[in-house]
């Protein structure tokens, strides 16, 4: 790998050189590196671009890394990525898509994932988004994942959008049968005229199944963000999902968190606040030493932390 390369994946997926365990990098819509494991298999797609993993049933501390790098001004890129994880397995998937575009040409990468998610297993994603370059091109991630949960499933999402992104599209479907559970943290920063809208839905379908999700964001300058977030309760379950949202100079922030009870016994919760940084957290590092932007730099770090 060259450097670019190097530096893209230290920021996307907090890795410094090749990962060890089973990995598949994409470059430039190309792929450019993959390793499999016993227990973790990667097979190209014949019928779309993308992959198939599949994850055998009680596969246990075991990682897989799938980050994408965009290098190439005027590059769309798409791709569809389907997540078989087997029964009882306990692992952890780290994905990111960093562009760096130097060009006048716009770059999008589309990614659609599904995961299936078996009885009892147990996942941990990480998705972390990233922009860079001098160029005046756009840079445009739309990320869809598709979920999937059976019997007794856990899922935990840590979805990050870490700068540099113009445009941006999320979507988040899920589906949870009896006993599984979803939880979703997403952060999110933008600047200058960035628009990110994030949008999820949850079926809440099985007995004594339950979600939760949070997002937190801070819209700077003149960009913008949209929230929406649909839970339906079909039965027995508990849902929870709330939006934090800070302002700075002319950033705009819409929520709309959505519940939908269609059983007696569904327990369904929704949170929002928006709002400005307080000036008494300014006054209070300031009188530290700080300055009135580190102070906000410091308040925004541990509030997306």
């Amino acid at each position: 790998m060259d450097q670019l390369q190097k530096d893209m994946l230290e920021k996307i997926s907090d890795i410094h050189e090749i990962p060890e365990g089973a990995y598949n990098i994409r470059y430039n819509g190309k792929l450019e590196g993959r390793n499999t494991t016993a227990n973790i298999d990667i097979v190209t797609k014949t019928d779309n671009p993308g992959i198939d993993i599949i994850i055998k049933p009680n596969t246990k501390n075991e990682s897989l890394h799938i980050p994408v790098i965009l290098s190439e001004s005027g590059l769309h890129d798409m791709v569809y990525n389907d997540f078989h994880v087997g029964e009882g397995a306990d692992v952890v998937i780290v994905a990111g898509c960093g562009i760096h575009n130097c060009g006048v040409d716009t770059s999008e990468h589309d990614g659609i994932h599904t995961f299936y998610i078996g009885k009892n297993a147990k996942v941990k994603y990480i998705e972390k988004h990233y922009g860079e370059g001098d160029g005046t091109g756009g840079r445009i991630l739309n990320p869809t994942t598709n979920v999937y949960i059976e019997e007794g499933g856990y899922m935990e999402m840590e979805s990050t959008q870490i700068k540099g992104v113009d445009s941006t599209v999320r979507i988040t479907n899920a589906e949870l049968k009896d006993g599984a559970t979803l939880i979703v943290k997403e952060k999110i920063m933008t600047h200058g005229t960035q628009d990110a809208q994030s949008h999820f839905k949850v079926e809440l379908n099985g007995m004594d199944c339950s979600a939760n999700v949070v997002s937190r964001s801070v819209a700077d300058g003149h960009s913008t963000q949209t929230f929406t977030s649909e839970i339906c309760g079909n039965n027995q379950c508990y849902g929870h999902t709330e939006c934090d949202a800070i302002l700075m100079d002319a950033g705009h922030v819409k929520a709309v968190p959505s519940l939908q009870a269609n059983d007696l016994n569904a327990n369904l919760i929704h949170e929002a606040a928006i709002g400005k940084i307080a000036g008494d957290q300014l006054i209070k590092l300031m009188t530290l030493g700080l300055t009135e932007k580190e102070a906000e730099e410091q308040i925004v770090q541990g509030f997306l932390k």
